[in-house]
């Protein structure tokens, strides 16, 4: 169980400032003492805590690229927290989501857990199970954040080929022997060996299958990756 610990004003009018060394905890309540409690609860889980007092006021700042979830109460003035919910799937924002309710009911909890949300949680909260579902948000989205930063930097990767690469990439990728792309692309076995070398030294392919594999998680069609 927690209580309000800290009764000190918050400027909620300014926009928070973390520590971009830390995972960040974003706290989105309209009670003060609630916000006020859970800023020392995730300060002594060694994370760094952001306090909003509506879903405006979250949906207004610029969220820096690092690991993080958010705390939400879900019924807030305004914007309810569902309600902010569903803007932040519709933006394809990838946040993990721990809501908090004094009013908790089992539609409410179905709806926002198929929604993605990683826990629901009943006020008064549960210190330890409060700290163990952010810590596992934050993990999942450590994860997420360097799978999209290992996207980014493949997407990056690919788009140093040349057009004749790609187009030898699809067809490696399919299986084919180097004579066959040679014929299918009009041009020598040679030309073909050395247009694959180049594939694999610039996309950093250990391995056809590994090729095969940045292939898929790149999402790439046969045109794109013919042009």
């Amino acid at each position: 169980m927690y209580s309000v610990i800290s009764n000190t004003p918050e400027q909620s009018s300014r926009s928070p400032t973390v520590e971009m060394s830390k995972p960040i905890v974003f706290i989105v309540d309209d009670d003060v003492s609630v916000r006020e409690s859970l800023e020392l609860l995730v300060r002594s889980g060694g994370w760094e805590p952001s306090l909003f007092e509506s879903a405006e006021q979250f949906l207004d700042y610029s969220r820096p690229r690092t690991p993080c979830c958010l705390i939400l109460d879900v019924n807030m003035p305004g914007l309810n927290g569902l309600e902010l919910q569903r803007t932040i799937v519709t933006d394809g924002v990838k946040i993990p989501i721990i809501f908090i309710t004094g009013f908790g009911d089992v539609p409410m909890t179905v709806r926002a857990m198929k929604a993605g949300a990683v826990e629901f949680l009943t006020k008064p909260l549960d210190i330890g199970a409060l700290l163990e579902a952010v810590g596992a948000a934050l993990a999942h989205s450590e994860t997420v954040s360097r799978e999209e930063e290992e996207l980014a930097l493949l997407q990056q990767t690919y788009g140093l080929l040349s057009p004749r690469e790609r187009a030898v990439m699809r067809l490696v990728i399919t299986g084919l022997l180097n004579k066959q792309i040679a014929f299918e692309l009009g041009i020598s076995e040679i030309t073909v060996k050395a247009h694959r070398g180049q594939v694999m030294r610039k996309m950093n392919a250990r391995s056809l299958p590994h090729l095969v594999n940045m292939a898929a998680r790149l999402n790439l069609s046969e045109n794109e990756l013919i042009h």
